[in-house]
């Protein structure tokens, strides 16, 4: 038998299934369906049964105004778009006002559909609207604290902590947010326990939003004002959900109210920063005019947000204490007014931002002599400062030994391998176990009698050297390993002799491209060398960039000068005991040329006896007194034997054994230094200040 075709039945089949489809689509569907004519007004429109009233005020309305839409002209294009191209099933969100106004304005989705006949003309559209308010709501919210968790506490600056969170929230979630926190909480102190006291001030750290009225400018500082929201959050640690159309508070903070009034703001979300019961301050959140007001919904959400924010702004805070705390450790072990030396002038800068280990020194040597130091420790924060100290300490200490320049680099090497070594047996917990020593730094000694400057590097940048009429060259000094390196290569030094008021530059490795190319910054600020060094050092401030690697970067400024032929005066004297008694004679003459009082002029006849009794007894011809008036009076007796005086005690009957012991005690400081020609012993005054 064959098979007979079924097209009518299932043709009859199908139109019965198109009219119960439409049939459940127009009466028992949750979807509002809209059949709208070309004009777009309602011809036919779906509801379950128990809707008829609905139903009949909407059929013959336009579409755009039945649903108070707000933005009534996009809603019109978008669907004359769908009738007009024919695209099937596009969808978008539109806010709208329904007119009772019961639950406030609602989201809507609307869908689009082209109706036409089987010629192809257009019969108009289908609409579907789904009320997606609470779909909407809840991806703001989700979004809100999404965005909280990517952007917010990137950085350890509470300022940009709290710029970080407006920046995240506005204007997606609020129209407005303000940040506030407590003033010492941005100077990195410890919060006080909740709940805030009275009195106790904030500053607005961030602010975001259209307010052309804001109560208080950035940056501002003052206490809340009592008997407001702001002031309850921060007494109970709650957050609120306030209604701004009526604020009985307003005559309490006018300012605010004011700047509420200007914005049209209707809705406050206002919550505490706290963490582990500390307050660290607050955040406000607007809703202004055609928003959607804030809900309780939203309080579980300010409440994430400001726990996220608090431990971000706690995380910088305690950056920023230890940072403090460094900073000024550091400061602290700088030289803050070298003294004054005849032969050199000097002048420092220390980049904004320390830190970081960038130290710096100028010592008085004897002899008129200037240490010139500079270094940096390879670590931040409060280890480094620690580490620069020990670092600083071990140079005076060896400075004072008038050591040459690599014999002092090389006892600091030692000094600092053994720092390393008790790094390493620290236990694995330390941090600093894990934290290598590494250092450098260049040491260089002026005399300014020879006009010889004398320097040695461990592992740091050499000086650059300008001559008086603005040439510049670094000098050409070998460099030793790193101070705490493993590497034992000795270390050498390299002399050379300067120029009158040539310049000598020493600075930290970051401003090492700065200034060793000719077109670099520093190198452009120190050609000129006839300007005052403060005024260098300021130029040099401005010229170099602001970046990173630059803060707390240290430069080092030093003007040398010969010694001035009134400030010292040298004999050679006999090689016989007819010494002592010459140099007495000519030392009174030539302090009372220079004006010193008696009691000077006798303290220095007893030391120079000494001084060249010892030399005649235990030295080597010839002998050479030199007095020089710098900082103090200085006697120094030289001559050719390398043997080195040794302070005694003498016993009550013996005969000599008092003469370094006198000298001891009438001068400051007294020493000897070594060269290859033999030895300097000397011996320091100080002078009494001058009458004013």
């Amino acid at each position: 038998m064959a098979d007979t075709p079924l097209t009518g039945a299932d043709g009859a089949d199908a139109d019965v299934l198109g009219a119960a489809l439409l049939d459940a689509l127009f009466t028992q569907s949750r979807v509002r369906v809209l059949v709208l004519d070309p004009r777009l007004h309602v011809v036919r429109v779906s509801g379950p049964s128990g809707a008829d009233a609905d139903i009949g005020q909407l059929r013959g309305r336009s579409f755009v105004e039945a649903y108070g839409f707000v933005d009534p002209e996009g809603v019109e294009a978008f669907v004359r778009e769908a009738l007009y191209t024919g695209s099937h099933g596009t969808e978008r969100s539109f806010r709208a006002r329904p007119a009772d106004g019961a639950d406030g304005p609602r989201t809507l989705s609307v869908s689009a559909f082209p109706l036409r006949d089987p010629l192809g003309q257009e019969l108009g559209a289908a609409v579907a609207v789904v009320d997606s308010t609470d779909r909407v709501r809840s991806e703001a919210r989700e979004a809100a604290l999404s965005s909280v968790r990517q952007s917010v506490g990137r950085t350890l600056d509470v300022e940009t902590t709290c710029r970080e969170l407006v920046d995240a929230i506005t204007p997606g979630y609020a129209d407005i947010a303000v940040v506030e926190v407590v003033d010492a909480v941005l100077r990195g102190e410890e919060p006080a326990p909740g709940p805030l006291a009275q009195g106790v001030p904030l500053r607005r750290a961030a602010s975001r939003g259209n307010s052309v009225d804001p109560a208080h400018p950035l940056g501002d500082v003052r206490a809340v004002a009592p008997a407001t929201p702001y002031e309850r959050v921060l007494s109970d640690l709650k957050p609120r959900l306030i209604s701004l159309k009526d604020a009985p508070w307003a005559s309490a903070d006018p300012a605010r109210a004011r700047s509420i009034r200007s914005v049209g703001a209707h809705t406050l979300l206002v919550a505490p920063l706290t963490l582990r019961g500390a307050v660290l301050g607050m955040v406000s959140l607007y809703r202004c005019n055609d928003s959607e007001p804030f809900g309780d919904e939203d309080l579980p959400v300010v409440t994430t947000l400001a726990s996220r924010a608090a431990l971000s702004i706690d995380n910088s805070r305690r950056f920023v204490h230890e940072h403090t705390i460094a900073s000024t450790l550091q400061r602290r072990l700088l030289p803050r007014h070298p003294a004054a030396r005849t032969g050199v002038e000097t002048a420092h800068l220390l980049m904004p931002g320390g830190g970081t280990g960038c130290w710096f020194d100028t010592i008085a040597l004897s002899g008129a002599r200037t240490a010139l130091v500079i270094g940096e420790v390879a670590e931040q924060g409060i280890h480094a400062a620690t580490t620069m100290g020990q670092l600083r300490t071990v140079i005076h200490a060896l400075a004072a030994l008038d050591l040459e320049p690599d014999e002092l680099l090389a006892r600091l090497h030692d000094t600092a391998s053994r720092l390393a070594r008790e790094r390493a047996e620290l236990p694995t917990s330390d941090p600093l176990h894990r934290s290598p020593l590494a250092a450098t730094c260049v040491y260089a000694t002026y005399d300014p009698f020879s006009r010889t400057c004398t320097v040695a590097s461990a592992g740091h940048p050499a000086p650059l050297v300008i001559g008086p009429d603005g040439s510049a060259s670094v000098a050409g000094q070998p460099e030793g390993p790193s101070l705490g390196s493993t590497e034992q290569t000795p270390f050498a030094t390299a002399s050379f002799t300067l120029s009158e008021g040539s310049m000598l530059a020493f600075y930290s490795q970051a401003m090492q491209s700065h200034a060793e190319s000719s077109t670099g910054a520093l190198r452009r600020v120190l050609s000129h060398p006839e300007r005052p060094l403060r005024e260098l050092c300021d130029a040099a401030a401005y010229a170099l960039p602001e970046t990173l690697d630059l803060q707390g970067a240290t430069l080092l400024l030093a003007r040398t000068q010969g010694m001035p032929a009134d400030r010292f005066v040298a004999w050679e004297l006999p090689h016989d005991n007819s010494a002592p008694a010459a140099a007495r004679r000519l030392t009174a003459r030539k302090l009372a040329e220079w004006n010193l009082d008696e009691d000077t002029i006798y303290a220095t006849e007893l030391i120079v006896s000494e001084l060249v009794t010892n030399a005649v007894r235990y030295g080597r011809p010839p002998l050479e007194l030199r007095l020089i008036l710098d900082r103090g009076l200085t006697c120094e007796i030289r001559d050719t034997s390398p043997t080195a005086p040794h302070l005694r005690h003498a016993r009550t009957v013996d005969e000599g054994g008092r003469g370094l012991f006198i000298i001891s005690q009438l001068a400051s400081l007294w020493g000897a230094r070594y060269a290859p020609e033999g030895k300097t012993v000397w011996a320091e005054q100080s002078l009494p200040p001058e009458p004013a």
